[in-house]
C-alpha cells in the first residue's frame, strides 16, 4: 500500500468520457506499480472500446499522480493533447531524457489555461462519481471473488449498470427504475385529479340547466316552523300553496 503496509490488495483503474460521464473502460490490477505504470493498460482498454464504436480520443486528463516523464512521451507518441496535473518538482535537468521536455512544456502550458482547469474539475466530478458508485454505494471495496479476471467481471457489471443508469436519466429524466415507478404513479395521480378538476364544472352545468337534481337539503337546512305555518298546515288547500311559496322550492312535471 501506499504507507507500506502489505495487503491483499487490487487496484481498481476506469476511464471515463468527460462529455457523459459514462464509464468507457475497467481495469484491475496489481498493487506494486504505481499510477505511472497502471495508465497505458488503462488507455490501451479505452482505445480498444473507442475503436468498436469508431470514436477516435483527442485528449486525456488525469491527476498528478499519472504524471511522469514517460507518461508524457507515451500521450505525445499516441497522439492525444495531455491534461495531466504536474507535481512540484523543483527546477528540472532535461539532460538525460530530452524527448519528455517538450511535451512536459506543453502539458504545463495547457494545463495552467482556462480550459484545462475545467477540464481538471470536469475530470475530479466524473470520476470521483463513478468511483462512489462501484465502491460506497455498490459495495465493491471488498470482494468475494478469486483472480483479477473474476474481480475485473464484478466491476464491469456495476459500470454497466452505471451507463445504464445515465441513459435513462438522459432519455426518462430518471436513473434507477424505482424512481421512474413513482414518477408513473405521481402521473397517473395528477392526471386523475386533472380529470376530476376538468368533468367537475361540466356536471354541475348540467345539474343547473336540466334542473332534474335538486340539492339535498340537510339538517342545517331544515324548514322553521311558526304559527302560521301549522295555520297554513292545517288548510288541506290554502296551506299547502302558501307553504310552497314561503318554502322556496318547486316540482317538476
Amino acid at each position: 500500500m501506499k504507507d507500506g503496509r502489505t495487503h491483499l490488495a487490487h487496484k481498481l483503474e476506469q476511464a471515463s468520457d468527460m462529455d457523459s460521464g459514462a464509464v468507457v473502460a475497467v481495469t484491475v490490477q496489481t498493487m506494486d506499480g504505481g499510477d505511472c505504470a497502471s495508465m497505458p493498460v488503462t488507455l490501451d482498454e479505452a482505445g480498444r472500446e473507442l475503436s468498436a464504436l469508431e470514436i477516435e480520443p483527442r485528449e486525456a486528463v488525469a491527476d498528478k499522480g499519472y504524471h511522469s516523464n514517460a507518461t508524457m512521451k507515451r500521450l505525445k507518441a499516441s497522439g492525444l493533447r495531455s491534461y495531466v496535473s504536474e507535481p512540484d518538482r523543483g527546477r528540472r535537468n532535461w539532460k538525460r531524457d530530452r524527448e519528455a521536455r517538450d511535451p512536459t512544456y506543453a502539458n504545463r502550458r495547457r494545463v495552467r489555461g482556462a480550459r484545462g482547469k475545467r477540464l481538471l474539475r470536469r475530470r475530479g466530478e466524473i470520476l470521483e462519481r463513478a468511483f462512489a458508485h462501484l465502491l460506497e454505494t455498490g459495495g465493491l471495496r471488498r470482494v468475494h471473488v478469486r483472480g483479477q479476471e473474476n474481480i475485473r467481471k464484478r466491476m464491469l457489471v456495476h459500470a454497466a449498470a452505471f451507463n445504464l443508469g445515465l441513459l435513462m436519466r438522459s432519455r426518462f429524466g430518471y436513473g434507477t427504475p424505482r424512481a421512474m415507478q413513482g414518477h408513473a404513479i405521481a402521473q397517473a395521480e395528477l392526471a386523475k385529479r386533472a380529470a376530476k378538476a376538468a368533468i367537475r364544472p361540466v356536471i354541475r352545468l348540467i345539474i343547473r340547466f336540466l334542473g332534474i337534481f335538486p340539492p339535498k337539503m340537510g339538517r342545517s337546512s331544515k324548514l322553521k316552523t311558526s304559527k302560521h305555518t301549522h295555520a297554513y298546515l292545517r288548510s288541506p288547500v290554502r296551506g299547502y300553496e302558501s307553504l310552497a311559496s314561503k318554502a322556496g322550492f318547486a316540482t317538476g312535471c
